[in-house]
């Protein structure tokens, strides 16, 4: 197992199938966990899970998973659980409730992009009853989760890692071990400050091409392909070409948490960061013009408002 590349090996090939009926236990299932969570059914596992919301309980069902009324239950049955949460209450919440179940064999992973501060004093909750956590967080939209196209930046005990790979593999394309625990997140602010900067950047040369007289939809297709191109300009750009970023993958409202993070590690760590300082205020924009529960593909619209024109196509 190395430091510096996703864990792809026939050794982890036979565990899966050793371990392929592990019972999967889901905490939070928005457009990540049931995105997550149906790769997993579809891979053979049993997966439970619970969420405050219906709608969340609905798709789990639909999927071919199985809904539980409370996170006690999915503590109780399952021997893997994922959370996928929005803030740091939450989490601790759902620590206290795994804690309380009393099973010491457990294993949970967190995959959400919170402050590591807050991700160790759930690790330390947990570690009084025995339960371990992991700081799994992810690289990839909720459009990417639905193909299984994300990856993993885990970290936490290694053996304990490589014991889950066939979990792993359920759900994302790679999974990276980067060594100690709160690593994962130290990676995953650093790919979103990229995505921050990038999203921006797509949306400038869209729009710069649209009047320029070059449509948006031919300049995606043409950029991908050459030394302009980047994963922001493959998943948000066509989000950008036809103006769908109501269907919202990542929300503007939960990107800005997201911001805040980097924000303090920036800080903390006295890094220079132009450009992504640059992008904030798009986001800001994109918050108040009535975006926040739209895609961040919105920040086009930011940009064309600028101009003085409606991004609305008739």
């Amino acid at each position: 197992m190395t430091q510096n590349g996703p864990f792809n090996s026939p050794e982890n090939s036979a565990q899966s199938a050793v371990q392929g009926k592990q019972i999967v236990g889901f905490l939070g299932l928005g457009i990540m966990g049931s995105a997550m969570s149906a790769n997993l059914v579809k891979a053979g596992f049993e997966v439970l899970g619970f969420d405050p919301s219906e709608a969340g309980l609905l798709r789990l069902g639909q999927a071919g998973g199985q809904p539980r009324a409370t996170a006690a239950e999915v503590a109780a049955q399952a021997d893997v659980i994922i959370c996928s949460l929005p803030n740091a209450a939450a989490l601790m919440v759902a620590a206290t409730v795994i804690a309380a179940a009393g099973r010491k064999s457990l294993v949970v992973v967190e995959a959400s992009t919170l402050d590591v501060e807050d991700k160790m004093a759930a690790r330390d909750l947990l570690a009084g009853s025995g339960v371990v956590l992991l700081d799994c967080p992810l690289s990839g939209t909720g459009a990417q989760a639905v193909f299984k196209d994300l990856s993993i930046y885990s970290s936490g005990p290694e053996e304990i890692v490589a014991r889950l790979a066939p979990v792993f593999d359920g759900f994302a394309k790679a999974n990276y071990y980067l060594g100690e625990f709160g690593n994962g997140m130290k990676m995953k602010l650093m790919a979103n400050l990229l995505v921050a900067i990038h999203n921006v950047s797509t949306a400038e040369a869209l729009l710069f091409g649209e009047r320029m007289g070059i449509s948006a939809e031919l300049a995606v297709r043409v950029l991908s392909d050459g030394a302009g191109g980047s994963r922001m300009l493959d998943v948000r750009g066509p989000v950008m070409a036809d103006r769908s970023w109501e269907n919202a993958t990542m929300k503007v409202g939960v990107w800005q948490k997201d911001m805040k993070l980097i924000n303090a590690a920036l800080a903390a760590t006295g890094t220079p960061a132009p450009l992504f300082a640059a992008s904030q205020p798009i986001y800001n924009a994109a918050v108040s013009a009535g975006h926040a529960e739209n895609d961040t593909a919105a920040v086009f619209d930011v940009l064309t408002r600028m101009c003085g024109d409606s991004s609305t196509k008739a």
